[in-house]
């Protein structure tokens, strides 16, 4: 039987395929055959760690994040969904540093652990933000920075992901643009979304502009 809190991940994904929902605010600096070069200003994310291999440990995440926009805080406010949703491996020093929204390899040989995260509505700050219940639930914010996006279609997948963070390392790579970041996987659509009409990312933060540019 499909509990409450899953009915209401489905009625909250379904809603999101329907309508125009908010994203971070970026101004695009350059664009390149295989990547755009963004800057974003500062934003919040609620996280949680989820043990398991990406492709499975994405449900229990969203199960969490979204009871906590659903009401699951304190003071029982519901939130809206925005986008994107995204998935990293999860790292200390990346945790306390505080500094970014998905990752190149998991945390440890020996376990797998993602760090997944909700962006939160513009109008909130961190001093109005409701408080989690969950205690597994961090609010972070995020500073301005220069991301880079690469952007596919498809599925999900940690497969397509991989092939997809590897070509856009190359990319940067060979156009001599410094990776500052560890980079991550970023979702903008429902599960409902065909998966030829998905709109996916590879993002990582890097120094801008380049080297040889000054």
């Amino acid at each position: 039987m499909i509990g409450f809190r899953n009915v209401l991940l489905i009625l909250l994904m379904a809603a999101q395929s329907a309508m125009a929902i908010e994203e971070p605010s970026f101004e695009v600096l350059h664009v390149a055959d295989d990547y755009e070069v963004r800057r974003y200003a500062p934003f919040i994310v609620a996280e949680v760690d989820v043990e398991g291999p990406m492709d499975e440990a994405g449900g229990t995440a969203f199960r969490i994040l979204a009871g906590y926009i659903f009401g699951d805080n304190e003071p029982r406010v519901k939130m809206a969904m925005t986008a994107p949703v995204t998935t990293r491996p999860a790292a200390d020093g990346e945790r306390m540093r505080m500094t970014a929204p998905v990752l190149a390899e998991p945390a440890a040989a020996e376990r797998d652990a993602y760090t997944f995260a909700f962006v939160m509505e513009s109008r909130y700050s961190m001093d109005t933000l409701p408080q989690p219940i969950d205690s597994r639930i961090r609010l972070v914010e995020k500073p301005a920075r220069v991301i880079v996006a690469r952007r596919y279609s498809g599925s999900w997948s940690e497969k397509k992901y991989l092939d997809n963070k590897a070509k856009l390392l190359a990319a940067l790579e060979a156009d001599g643009v410094a990776v500052a970041g560890i980079p991550y996987f970023a979702r903008y659509n429902s599960p409902f979304a065909p998966w030829f009409l998905r709109r996916n990312e590879v993002l990582v933060e890097v120094s801008w502009p380049p080297a040889d540019e000054g």
